[in-house]
């Protein structure tokens, strides 16, 4: 949950049932176009993030400081592409997918795409920041999927470490401690 006045977060959002979602191109751009139309659209800001198989890491902000802005974008995304990925997943997988997604207890949806909760924490300074983008960015390393951060297409470590152009645009931080 976004906290009120706080403006900048590290936030994780993860497939349900840790279903390896993101491993083709067409499921991964549903979710990187769902993001590019909440910067374009929604004010959203981009610092840093990487998508895994099963899960994303981001750190966001919202163009003009807007905790309240954030956190409606933030939940319109993940239902939007919630039911995008739903869809997509219906179409082209097997029944047994599709049973995940309408399985357990959902009082207000048919489906769950994504896990309950996204673990919002405030960035506070910039050795928070630090951490948490060496996190997000070495993840796949991490998980063996590649040797070095950069590697991973799907990433903005490319774009920090090399200058090297990424899916999606990403914004810098620069504020007073």
């Amino acid at each position: 949950m976004i906290a009120h006045g706080a403006s900048v977060y590290f936030v994780t959002f993860t497939v349900i049932d840790w279903m390896p979602v993101f491993i083709e191109d067409q499921s991964i751009a549903i979710l990187i176009e769902s993001l590019k139309y909440c910067i374009t659209q929604k004010d959203l800001r981009i610092q840093s993030y990487v998508i895994m198989p099963n899960h994303m890491h981001a750190v966001v902000f919202d163009a003009n400081g807007d905790s309240n802005n954030l956190h409606q974008t933030l939940v319109s995304f993940r239902k939007f592409t919630g039911q995008n990925l739903s869809n997509y997943l219906d179409g082209k997988y097997s029944k047994a997918i599709s049973s995940v997604l309408s399985g357990g207890n959902l009082e207000d949806r048919s489906r769950r795409f994504w896990q309950s909760g996204w673990h919002a924490e405030e960035i506070f300074s910039n050795k928070f920041l630090e951490q948490k983008v060496n996190y997000l960015h070495d993840n796949p390393c991490r998980k063996g999927l590649v040797r070095s951060p950069q590697d991973w297409r799907y990433s903005s470590a490319a774009f920090w470490l090399d200058g090297t152009s990424v899916d999606l645009p990403v914004t810098g931080l620069d504020w007073e401690e």
